[in-house]
């Protein structure tokens, strides 16, 4: 026996184990929002890269007029998209679908459009609300994309549409540029600096 183990040895012989297998229980609380949500959102991080939440919605009138814009986009631009004077390069309907699968298909939507260099989209939600059962849900899905839309990069600026596409039903998005139209641009004004 080496001189560390003797030393051990004389350390610990007046220690005897636990008499208890017990583990002390804490008492469970109910489940806050937040631990929900966090929940929620580990659970979609394992599912799919989607991270679009849909818990915590301010639910919207039919007839509200959503309007969002990020830092840096200019007024001219803003106003423009408002003024539905973009062309639409790609359309996605919303009809008729649930959050869950709203939730999938605007994320989709946005990065498909990134990846083929659209500018200019319109997503058509719907107004909600159309009487008996379906008032409690009114502008659900308008209230999602209020939400969601500013969590994506992708997006720059949004607003109800015009009368003729859809009104407070849909809206027109101005999206980023793709990587396709960065290198047209890059190769354009390389060009025109030479």
């Amino acid at each position: 026996m080496s001189e560390e183990e003797k030393l051990f040895e004389e350390a610990m012989s007046g220690i005897r184990p636990l008499s208890t297998d017990k583990v002390p229980v804490s008492r469970k609380r109910g489940v806050t929002p937040g631990q929900s949500y966090r929940r929620e959102a580990a659970e979609r991080m394992l599912d799919d890269v989607n991270f679009l939440p849909t818990t915590f919605l301010e639910p919207l009138p039919p007839d509200a007029i959503l309007e969002y814009r990020r830092p840096g986009v200019q007024t001219g631009v803003f106003r423009k998209l408002k003024r539905g004077e973009y062309p639409l390069e790609a359309l996605l309907d919303l009809h008729h679908q649930t959050v869950a699968q709203a939730r999938r298909e605007v994320y989709h939507f946005v990065h498909e459009c990134l990846r083929e260099s659209v500018r200019c989209a319109l997503i058509v939600h719907g107004k909600g609300g159309r009487g008996g059962a379906m008032a409690e849900r009114q502008g659900l899905l308008k209230s999602c994309l209020l939400r969601w839309l500013p969590l994506l990069p992708e997006v720059l600026a949004f607003h109800s549409a015009q009368k003729h596409h859809g009104g407070v039903g849909a809206l027109y998005v101005l999206l980023k540029k793709g990587e396709l139209a960065k290198e047209r641009n890059r190769r354009r004004f390389q060009l025109a600096e030479k």
